[in-house]
């Protein structure tokens, strides 16, 4: 296994070190909407790159709020099954 000769001084470590951080991303607007998007990818708030359309993101909208409703009526059913089944208060005796 290699093992260095001589350790290395914290100046030239952190020379070195100066260059390894995370680079602020180079945004551009989009043509169609405006909204700032990395260059040479689909805009995520219209879906639209170089004039045309690849996204219908209202379709995605739609779609995304259907299933939520979905999602709610199906809890609401489940509540209502647990409701149904819940067995009633046990009156007390007398004695």
């Amino acid at each position: 296994m290699a093992v260095p000769k001589k350790r290395t001084p914290s100046a030239r470590r952190d020379r070195r070190r100066a260059n390894i951080f995370i680079k602020e991303p180079q945004l551009v607007s989009c043509k169609k909407c405006g909204k700032p998007t990395l260059p040479h990818t689909i805009c995520h708030e219209c879906g639209f790159y170089k004039g045309k359309e690849y996204i219908n993101v209202m379709a995605k909208i739609e779609k995304r709020q259907k299933a939520t409703v979905d999602v709610k009526e199906v809890e609401e059913t489940k509540e209502v099954k647990k409701q149904k089944k819940e067995p009633v208060a046990k009156k007390a005796s007398k004695e």
